[in-house]
């Protein structure tokens, strides 16, 4: 509780200091630099250069395919490597664009482009959410909230939750030990290394999660390990079904690669 007292004056704070820099300097495109009407707004040509995600795509994990296959076609990889949630959905391609804005957004303490964020995402999340959904985070271990101050996972399920009225669990899902850095680890690798690292916070939340239709909300979908890890611990406590939508997602090989 108190990490996320933290949490929540730091995103306070940061809006109070960017909305006092607005008033001071006009605002830029996070990727362009060009000066923007509003702060978080994208210019044209970034617009023009992020690659949103739309059908046709893999049923399961919401790969992008180059062609319509019919709408309950999964892909390769699903098929031969399932992941443990039932589906997930991306708002856009993770290429130079969208690195650009995610590592500001996470590491530069650009907590403003979750409102944009959380607009994209709620598009492509919306035909699988319902009211009756109930968003989870993907939480971070303690040591890592305090090093980084704020949840990305926790700002983007904010802000889609607002963008859709539906319920928000903020920390019912928990990291029961911590982890290295995903990043260059092999898909395998991952999967080892997430391994058992997520629970139930307790009793109270087993109940909310108990039959209930649960969205993971995270920033990258890599190899969906994470995902998987976290989905397991959900369908261990008695969830219905474990969805996942998140902010981008690696496409091996680029668009129309499938």
């Amino acid at each position: 509780m108190k990490s996320q007292i933290v949490s929540r004056l730091h995103e306070w704070g940061a809006e109070a200091g960017r909305m006092a820099l607005d008033l001071a300097m006009p605002p830029h495109c996070p990727v362009t630099r060009e000066e923007v009407a509003v702060s978080g707004a994208l210019s044209a040509s970034a617009w023009s250069a992020a690659h949103f995600i739309d059908d046709p795509c893999c049923r399961r994990c919401g790969v992008p395919f180059a062609a319509e296959y019919g709408v309950e076609v999964e892909c390769p990889a699903c098929i031969a490597y399932p992941p443990d949630f039932d589906r997930a959905r991306a708002a856009v391609v993770y290429d130079d664009a969208s690195h650009h804005m995610i590592v500001g957004f996470k590491h530069g303490d650009r907590t403003e482009l979750a409102a944009m964020f959380g607009a994209w995402m709620a598009r492509a999340g919306a035909p699988m959410v319902t009211k009756s959904s109930i968003l989870a985070p993907i939480p971070l271990h303690p040591k890592r909230l305090r090093s980084r101050r704020f949840n990305q996972s926790l700002l983007l399920a904010r802000s889609v939750a607002s963008q859709l009225g539906t319920g928000l669990s903020i920390d019912g899902l928990v990291r029961r030990r911590e982890t290295p850095p995903q990043k260059d680890l092999s898909a395998e690798a991952r999967r080892r290394n997430v391994s058992g690292a997520f629970g139930i916070r307790n009793e109270t939340a087993q109940k909310e999660v108990k039959g209930a239709h649960i969205v993971l909300i995270d920033d990258v979908l890599t190899t969906g390990a994470t995902l998987s890890a976290a989905a397991r611990a959900l369908k261990r406590a008695g969830a219905a079904q474990v969805d996942a939508l998140v902010l981008a997602r690696v496409v091996k090989g680029g668009i129309g690669a499938i």
